[in-house]
């Protein structure tokens, strides 16, 4: 038995109605199927 952690169910969609930093365009799941990617979360407090 395989957990979904290990690619059994698909990611989310990226959303597209956010401000993106460091692109020059929102990316989308095709975009970065196959790569390594690292997202980073932080909130204004």
């Amino acid at each position: 038995m395989t957990s979904p952690a290990f690619g059994d169910a698909p990611a989310p969609a990226l959303p597209t109605d956010q401000d993106w930093i460091n692109t020059t365009r929102p990316l989308s799941s095709d975009d970065v199927r196959g790569r390594l990617l690292i997202l980073h979360f932080w909130t204004y407090a």
